[in-house]
């Protein structure tokens, strides 16, 4: 039976991240494609980290810095590492190749890491993104390990872009896969059944927390004109200074942890995602079109997202647009289902998995049988793992000398 490895930055938490979510899609594909899967990460196993061994993935507990790892990998003997995020890469990835050297290397970015980086510059910064933003040590770092790979998926098509068109990496390096969406029988409130806006999304990120910031400030007018509605937001791992926002007066209710995404949002009559910045696909608008729950966000938000369909809703320009359109859609029930079915009209021709998983196959088949071929035309990647450019290694050889005594 052929075999994938995974190394995680983190144990995956579906119920609170949209790249855990992701992370049991991407098992899921390659389990139909009779692969069997071992999950490896140097990462503590938390309460709310998925039950791998349920859905039949092994799972071990590695280290970092440490030779145990090249035995562990050499007895695993994979056809297929995957790395989450680049980081991992960074840490593993040389020891993947002088243990396993034909092993597929692949690097699933979750999002490009140097373009959120350069958007919460520029956001913090109060001015428009410079090409110069870019340019910074997560830039160097990511782009290294995207050519030390054989392959890196990427998660969003303006993505795709940014990496062939603006930073001319080879497309035969890359490849777009998406969320996927399966169609699955759900029971959908309708207009009348619902009630509330809603906002989701991990506090840890620092996006989320910029998000509310920006709810707290739009609120207020919105109240206003609908003094019945409540907004809920929700999110794991809320901290202290999000507490401190609840209120209940003002109908601004910090919930904390959803316990099920798919009863706050079959729920809530509007999500409201004033998203700032950040890259990638926004799991909350994806999952939201999933529980027939339209949506206010921004250009950001929506970015990659809809392909040229009608949004899900409103993508707002400015801070008076969104109050306008929240509204208008939490008040209107003929816009509001319209925005439902658009956001169903996405789903079916922008994630349904049956439009990515044959090819994403073939593609895993063929990068397998000609790997040699392959690597061979990625002759900067070649050169990128010659010693003299192989800092990360030596630095974890030295860190793992230094942990002996």
């Amino acid at each position: 039976m052929k075999h994938l490895v995974i190394i995680g930055s983190v144990w995956p938490e579906p119920k609170s991240t949209a790249a855990g979510s992701r992370m049991l899609q991407i098992i899921a594909l390659f389990q139909r494609q009779d692969y069997a899967v071992t999950f490896l990460s140097a990462a503590s196993k938390g309460e709310f980290s998925a039950d791998l061994d349920s859905l039949s993935v092994t799972t071990k507990n590695i280290e970092l810095n440490a030779a145990s790892f090249d035995a562990e990998i050499k007895q695993l003997n994979p056809d297929i590492v995957l790395f989450d995020r680049f980081m991992m890469e960074e840490q593993y990835g040389w020891r993947v190749l002088e243990n396993c050297p034909n092993a597929l290397r692949i690097l699933d970015t979750e999002d490009l890491h140097f373009l959120r980086k350069a958007r919460e510059v520029a956001f913090k910064q109060n001015r428009s993104l410079v090409f110069e933003d870019y340019i910074s040590d997560v830039f160097k770092r990511e782009l290294a390990s995207i050519y030390r790979c054989d392959l890196t998926l990427l998660i969003s098509k303006f993505e795709m872009e940014l990496a062939v068109e603006t930073f001319k990496i080879d497309a035969s390096l890359l490849y777009y896969l998406p969320f996927l969406h399966e169609n699955k029988p759900l029971e959908i409130p309708n207009f009348q059944e619902r009630k509330h806006f809603v906002s989701i999304g991990n506090f840890l990120h620092e996006p989320n927390w910029q998000t509310v910031l920006q709810l707290k400030k739009l609120w207020k007018s919105i109240k206003k004109q609908l003094p019945q509605a409540e907004l809920h937001i929700y999110g794991a791992y809320v901290t202290e200074k999000a507490k401190q926002l609840h209120n209940e007066k003002e109908g601004f209710l910090i919930k904390g942890r959803a316990e099920s995404v798919a009863v706050v949002y079959s729920k809530a009559k509007v999500l409201l995602a004033p998203i700032p910045y950040g890259a990638g696909l926004k799991g909350k608008l994806f999952e939201a079109m999933q529980f027939g729950l339209p949506s206010i966000t921004t250009k950001i938000g929506a970015e990659a997202m809809h392909d040229d369909l009608p949004w899900n809703g409103y993508i707002s320009e400015n801070d008076t647009d969104f109050i306008e359109k929240a509204v208008a859609l939490y008040s209107d029930n003929y816009s509001w289902e319209t925005a439902q079915e658009n956001g169903f009209t996405i789903l079916e021709k922008v994630y349904k998995k049956e439009l990515f998983e044959a090819d994403f196959a073939a593609k895993i088949e063929d990068l397998v049988e000609n790997i040699k071929t392959h690597r061979n035309h990625n002759f900067l990647g070649q050169i990128l793992q010659h010693q003299s450019l192989q800092s990360t290694k030596y630095m974890s050889k030295w860190i793992e000398a230094k942990n002996r005594f």
